[in-house]
This record gives structure tokens, C-alpha cells and sequence, in this order.
């Protein structure tokens, strides 16, 4: 097992060496107000059994887990996927499908409701065949804490006595995101969780004064204090500050460097651009999403540069391809195209026979040409339809329809590496649908946003007052029945008559 923390500092000043007490097998902080990076790696025989044999039966998989409540995603971490749980895979060649699922729901929780990849999976598109960069399948749930995950790990990663296991993994609880990559090629899992601020006892923005220590299961704890500094090439991220290596350093060493990288924040102020997305009122049947942004802020970082917006539906609402393929209603709600569509489509089926999670839609929206002179907001809206729903006892069926993932997609320089950043991050839904060497440039929630996910209530048929429609149908039945029986009795007896008639 191998772990690295990475501290990225709010404030500029950096840290004082000094102030770090590095010991023979742990080290002291002294209070840091920085944003946490911690990254283990494991190999498939640490795994528990049940985890192993799935994983050696994938080519590859992925889980990305982000937090409801709004949180910063500062420089280099700054990548963002729609708030709640993603899976996507590829299996191996010799894969069971059945036994990802039950595995998915014993680690995370019931609310996870996976039945098998074929089933309850969609197969986002690949826009190229040579450059593939997103797995087969896909999958997403609405998943607000990590409590069943922290449990599991808890009950079989840490000894009943190892205090400081049990100690790392409960402050998941307060992670704003947490990744899983595995794949058939390293033969390890790569866990990585961050959290934006530290929270102190009483929920409010805290310090990290812990002592970290170097586990006897351990083979290396790298610890890393940094600032962000101005890089000299564009598209790139530098970098200083202090390296550590428990265990064989005795005091931090001065680092400074820079690599290419993928994901940036579009701003350094990120109050200066942000978004806000909302449904109007009243939603119906059929709700349209709304995101607003400052006109004065939504500027091109480069000419090269899209903006666009991901969204993640769950399988009670739909995007209806045919109404975004009209130029002149895309031009009339800010939109260029529909990218991007895969998951459950189809635009008859109701609820109960739409087994797939829900769709994933890729949109690339318009912005002002000019910028605005005053502090006028620019509305983006997104149309969405509900489907067919069984009856309720309230008359509504709530869904939980998180915040898009907005950002500026850009071409890249000739010659940057991506892979060379230690940050990298990839396989987050969006990502597969570009070429390998675009970058993105992410945008921010408001600061006032507490949650970055949306409860839509749609109508459905109210049980409880719905017996005068059963029996009235029933009684209209009943009555067109007799009727058409009457006139084929009566028709018949007619023919009859007529036919005696004639004799």
C-alpha cells in the first residue's frame, strides 16, 4: 500500500519547514487552512475477496463520487462531475455481469439499486474509435453520503484496534469527492479522496492539525504542502513547496514544478464567474432547466473555446432529441447543439419499463458575443420531459435531478502531455466525448449555493382519489359492452325478421 497527501494552500505565504515536526515514522502539521488530497494505492491481495474477483474480472473501472453541497475545487484538483455516484466500466473479456451489481450495492448502499450491467448500464458513445478514452458503460444514482462505504471500509481495511485507520476513514464523511480507478493493466486500486476545506467540530471551515503516520502495512507516505504559482506556458500548472517522505526524510525538502494538465479553474476568482441553475416555475410535465450566468464574466478564455454544460437524468425524466435538432428553438433557450444523448432515450416508454439509470446529455450552449456593460444575467434553458409514472399516494413523484458539470472546452498546444500531470484525472462522463487534447476550464457554482442538486416534483395520478375513476371506468365498460351486445342482438333479430319476410 502506498498513500499520498497533498495539502494545496489557500493562502500564498506557504508554510514555515520548521513548523512540521517530521518524526521517524510520522509527521505533525501545525494547523494548515488548505484544501486535501489523499491518494492510496492498493494491490488486488490487500483487497478483500469479493472486491478482488470483480476487479480481476474488469479491463477497467472507474467510480467518481461527488458531494450535493457546493464546494471549491481549487488548482489542481478543479475537474467536476454532476453531484452523486458514477460507475463506468469495461468489462474483461471472461466478466460475469452479475457481480458487479450486488458488489456495488454491498459496498455503497441500497440506494445504489443496480440489477445488472446489461440491465440497469447505458453505452456512452465513442467519438473515436483510436482515441477511445471512455469505457463501455455507464451508470449513475443520486447518492447524498458515503456512510455505507465508510462502514465497509471500517469493518474490513482496519484492525479493531488501529485507531488511526478507523480515524482516516471516518473524515470520508466530510470528503467533497472520492475516486476508484482500477484497471487490468497496473493491477492496483487507486483511491483518492478531497476535501476542499477541513471542517472542525462545530461544521464550520477548520485547520488541519493532524500527525500523520506511516502504517506498519504501509510501503510509503508521501506528504506534500503546496502553493499554487504562475505557470510560464499556457495550459500548464506550477507548483511549490514542501515534499516529505515518512520514514526516510528527516525534515521537508523546497520543491517547485510545473506539468501540463487537463482541468483548470476558469478563474482565480471564481465569484467573478459562477452559475446558478434552477427549474421554472411551475415545472409540469414538462420542467425546463434553467442556468444563469453573469453576462459581464462569460467570456471566451480563447477563441479555440465551447462552452458547455453535462447533465446526468435520472430515468423519470428525458431530453427529447428531435426538439434540439430545430435551429431556430435551440437559438431561442441559448443553445448551440445536443452534443452528445445516450443512456434511456426513448421517448414512449414509461418509468416501469425503462430499466437503464437514466440519460447523459452533452450541450453546447451560446454566450454573449460581446460583453455586457451592466450586471446582466444570461439565461441558458435546457428542455426536459417526464415520463409516464405509476400513482402515488400524495400525486407527485420526486426526482433528484443534479447541477450540471459546466466548463469551456479549448484546443490544446501541440506537445503538451497530459499524462505526465500527478493530478490527472479522467474517465468523468464528459471527458470521452473530446478529443485527448482538449482542455477544459471549469465553472464554478455561486457562492451563496448550498446544494448543487435539484428536487423536481412531478404529478403523477393521486391513489387515494382515484376510486370514482375506477369505478366509472368500470361502469362505462360495462355499459358499452351491453350496448354493443344489444345492437348485435338487436341487428340479428332484425336480419331475421326480414329474412321471414321474404319466404
Amino acid at each position: 500500500m502506498k498513500q499520498r497527501i497533498t495539502y494545496l494552500l489557500h493562502e500564498a505565504g506557504g508554510v514555515d519547514p520548521e513548523t512540521l515536526d517530521v518524526g521517524k515514522d510520522s509527521i505533525k502539521l501545525p494547523g494548515l487552512k488548505a484544501a486535501k488530497e489523499w491518494r492510496v494505492t492498493l494491490g488486488t491481495r490487500e483487497l478483500p475477496k469479493e472486491v478482488s474477483s470483480v476487479l480481476e474480472q474488469s479491463h477497467e473501472i472507474h467510480i467518481r463520487w461527488s458531494a450535493e453541497w457546493n464546494y471549491d475545487a481549487v488548482t489542481p484538483f478543479s475537474s467536476r462531475v454532476p453531484s452523486g455516484f458514477h460507475v463506468f466500466y469495461t468489462p474483461g473479456e471472461n466478466a460475469s455481469s452479475d457481480t458487479l451489481c450486488p458488489l456495488l450495492g454491498q459496498i455503497f448502499g441500497d440506494a445504489v439499486e443496480c440489477a445488472s450491467v446489461k440491465e440497469s448500464f447505458s453505452t456512452p458513445p465513442i467519438v473515436s474509435e483510436r482515441f477511445a478514452m471512455s469505457a463501455k458503460y455507464q451508470y449513475y444514482k443520486p447518492l447524498a453520503r458515503l456512510t455505507r462505504f465508510i462502514g465497509y471500509l471500517s469493518s474490513t481495511m482496519c484492525d479493531s484496534s488501529d485507531v488511526s485507520c478507523h480515524s482516516q476513514v471516518a473524515s470520508l464523511a466530510q470528503a467533497s469527492s472520492l475516486d476508484l480507478d482500477y484497471d487490468m493493466i497496473s493491477h492496483a486500486l487507486r483511491v483518492t479522496a478531497y476535501w476542499d476545506w477541513a471542517v472542525a467540530a462545530d461544521g464550520s471551515q477548520g485547520v488541519w492539525d493532524e500527525t500523520l503516520h506511516l502504517q506498519p502495512s504501509s510501503d510509503a507516505l508521501e506528504v506534500g504542502i503546496l502553493n499554487v504559482e504562475k505557470a510560464n506556458e499556457e495550459g500548464e500548472i506550477a507548483l511549490s513547496g514542501l515534499l516529505t517522505v515518512v520514514g526516510e526524510d528527516t525534515k521537508p525538502s523546497a520543491t517547485m514544478f510545473s506539468f501540463p494538465a487537463r482541468h483548470h479553474a476558469v478563474s482565480k476568482q471564481p465569484e467573478e464567474l459562477s452559475f446558478e441553475t434552477s427549474f421554472r416555475q411551475p415545472t409540469g410535465l414538462h420542467p425546463a432547466l434553467e442556468l444563469k450566468f453573469p453576462a459581464n464574466a462569460l467570456t471566451q478564455p480563447d477563441e479555440s473555446c465551447a462552452l458547455h454544460a453535462y447533465l446526468t437524468l435520472p430515468s423519470s425524466v428525458f431530453i427529447d432529441r428531435y426538439q434540439l435538432s430545430d435551429p431556430l428553438f435551440l437559438a431561442s433557450q441559448n443553445l448551440i447543439a445536443l452534443r452528445s444523448l445516450s443512456g434511456a432515450t426513448d421517448l414512449e416508454a414509461p418509468v416501469w419499463t425503462t430499466p437503464q439509470w437514466g440519460s447523459a446529455a452533452l450541450l453546447e450552449l451560446t454566450h454573449p458575443e460581446t460583453p455586457s456593460v451592466n450586471n446582466a444575467t444570461w439565461s441558458v434553458t435546457v428542455p426536459l420531459h417526464t415520463r409516464y409514472m405509476l400513482p402515488s399516494t400524495d400525486g407527485t413523484h420526486t426526482a433528484h435531478i443534479p447541477w450540471p458539470a459546466v466548463f469551456w472546452a479549448c484546443e490544446a498546444e501541440d506537445g503538451l502531455k497530459m499524462s505526465v500531470n500527478p493530478f490527472d484525472r479522467t474517465n468523468i462522463g464528459y471527458d470521452g466525448l473530446f478529443g485527448p487534447k482538449t482542455l477544459f476550464h471549469h465553472i464554478g457554482a455561486s457562492a451563496e449555493t448550498k446544494t448543487l442538486m435539484e428536487t423536481l416534483e412531478i404529478p403523477v395520478l393521486d391513489k387515494t382519489k382515484t376510486g370514482f375513476v375506477e369505478i366509472g371506468t368500470g361502469v362505462t365498460v360495462l355499459l358499452g359492452f351491453l350496448w354493443v351486445l344489444w345492437s348485435m342482438i338487436k341487428g340479428n333479430s332484425k336480419a331475421t325478421s326480414e329474412a321471414g319476410k321474404k319466404e
